[in-house]
């Protein structure tokens, strides 16, 4: 059930749904805040916490909107590009054969061919980071599901425009952006430990920081360093 509710000239996104506690956030790039509270708490409460928040929420968003931005990218020849948080510049090779994306030194090489567009070197690129991300997480998911005890049904990863990545816990399926390889590898790895733990805890409660704390100690460090630039012209909070 969606509603909204305004204070002042910030509109409040409101989503009832099956869960115990209400949770509020300011999400990215614009500073769009939603809450999401329990099914039967009623809209004039949700408004009473929402107004109790106002000042942290008006801070959240004036430090999100004037944070730095990369440029879009344009796929260009010594364009910037990351991979696990190394920069490498781009060079394009036009050839007639199947287009792919390589590594060699700091250079990362793009290979498409005559005269293919912006949209179709993004296609190849983004496909190329895909492929980079299943690579590098397979093997940390095994790893932590031993852990945890816990077992991730399914991995998405696909480009997302607010989140790092989402977990689905009642069918063990976890999502990630594509983005996340543009970062050190630490980043990653927090980040499926973040994830996995909502099939044990699905919000973002005293137990689930108490969950982070025991399994990864230095969980904000790594939060931290997730949220800071260079990745793309998005910015997005965890």
């Amino acid at each position: 059930m969606f509603s909204r509710i305004d204070l002042g000239d910030i509109a409040v996104d409101v989503f009832h749904k099956d869960i115990k506690n209400i949770h509020l956030s300011v999400n990215p790039p614009a500073g769009k805040v939603r809450i999401s509270a329990p099914m039967g708490m009623e809209l004039d409460i949700v408004r009473v916490f929402a107004i109790s928040k106002l000042s942290w929420i008006k801070k959240a968003r004036k430090k999100m909107l004037e944070q730095e931005r990369e440029t879009p990218r344009e796929y260009l020849e010594r364009e910037s590009h990351y991979l696990w948080g190394k920069r490498y510049l781009m060079t394009i090779i036009e050839e007639n054969k199947p287009p792919e994306v390589s590594l060699a030194h700091n250079t990362l090489i793009l290979t498409v061919r005559p005269g293919a567009t912006e949209d179709k070197r993004q296609a190849v690129v983004d496909e190329w980071y895909r492929n980079q991300l299943r690579k590098k997480a397979a093997p940390l998911i095994s790893k932590w599901e031993s852990r945890l005890e816990v077992k991730v049904n399914r991995l998405f990863v696909q480009r997302m425009k607010t989140r790092w990545g989402s977990c689905n816990p009642q069918r063990g399926y976890v999502r990630l952006n594509t983005h996340i390889a543009k970062k050190p590898a630490h980043c990653l790895e927090y980040l499926i430990v973040h994830e996995m733990l909502h099939i044990l805890e699905p919000t973002h409660n005293a137990r689930f920081k108490m969950l982070m704390e025991k399994y990864m100690p230095q969980w904000e460090f790594h939060r931290k360093m997730l949220n800071r630039l260079p990745v793309s012209h998005v910015d997005w909070r965890y």
